[in-house]
């Protein structure tokens, strides 16, 4: 794509009820990279920039963020925008999971962040074969515009261990699943890099126990062809693993979704591509949104 078709947004800002929620591994600043090297953090963090400031989206989940990558999401979304989540280490440093959302539509009222671990209230702690800390955050809020509750996730399964993949996996269903009991009517979302593909047991679990679903799945348009979301800054590769989810839950409907593939003179963000979806409160209704011509409309089968 030139730089011209790249400040279009896939999506852009919403008009509520609507809400506009993207996944986002921004791939960790890495030292010691050379300057032409397409991982170099000073190449990418301007493509980073002109994205998120075209995309504006409403719940951001990011993940791989260091301290100050995390403050150059936070300068660029802008002083609308809040942010939830601290590093993974047991000293709060380290990489991190951080839930932004628009604080001009979303009124923070809780949130928590826990260890994917059999001791989840330590900071830190790992239990299940990862080498190093995951954890995942939860942020709870006001809709502003519609007085109903949103809660969000974001997460990041280890890239090693499938035991702590599966582990992790059956934690965030049992916290999404109390949260619906607790809170039935609300918009519930989960963000995230689960390192495992839609064939995987992993990514079954989450799916198919009626407490989750996939927004590419639950989509009624789609944007995008099924793109890999894992590029490692190679070509892009159609029906290649989307590692990098939207989850959505029961009270929760899905108008479009993308991966967004968006190229500057050939060079990409991060070595994933960001996940985006326009979601709702089933049976909530607003000034209709029209997909672009090219979206491809989603039938059974």
């Amino acid at each position: 794509m030139t730089d011209a078709a790249a400040t279009a947004p896939m999506i852009g800002p919403v008009i509520a009820p609507d809400l506009h929620v993207m996944t986002y591994n921004i791939r960790r600043r890495i030292g010691h990279v050379m300057p032409t090297h397409p991982d170099r953090w000073a190449t990418r963090r301007p493509l980073l920039r002109r994205i998120l400031q075209a995309e504006q989206p409403t719940i951001l989940g990011v993940q791989e963020a260091l301290a100050d990558q995390a403050a150059y999401v936070a300068e660029s979304l802008g002083p609308d925008f809040g942010g939830v989540g601290r590093g993974r280490n047991p000293n709060g440093r380290g990489e991190r999971s951080i839930i932004f959302f628009d604080r001009r539509r979303l009124r923070l009222t809780a949130t928590n962040q826990l260890a994917l671990s059999d001791t989840p209230d330590k900071p830190g702690s790992r239990t299940w074969g990862n080498s190093v800390p995951r954890v995942v955050v939860s942020a709870e809020f006001d809709d502003l515009a519609t007085g109903g509750r949103v809660i969000a996730f974001t997460t990041h399964f280890d890239h090693k261990s499938p035991r702590a993949r599966w582990r992790s996996a059956q934690m965030i269903v049992k916290l999404v699943a109390d949260a619906q009991t607790a809170n039935p009517a609300a918009v519930v979302v989960v963000t995230g890099d689960v390192n495992a593909d839609v064939d995987s047991a992993v990514y079954r679990h989450l799916t198919e126990g009626g407490v989750l679903r996939d927004s590419w799945h639950a989509a009624e348009h789609r944007l995008t062809p099924q793109w890999g979301t894992f590029s490692n800054y190679l070509p892009l590769r159609p029906g290649g693993k989307r590692i990098d989810l939207i989850l959505v839950g029961t009270n929760v409907e899905v108008e479009r979704t993308g991966i967004n593939v968006v190229r500057f003179d050939g060079a990409a963000a991060s070595d994933h591509d960001p996940v985006q979806a326009v979601v709702r409160a089933i049976g909530a209704h607003g000034v209709p949104n029209e997909p672009p011509a090219e979206a491809v409309k989603v039938t059974a089968g």
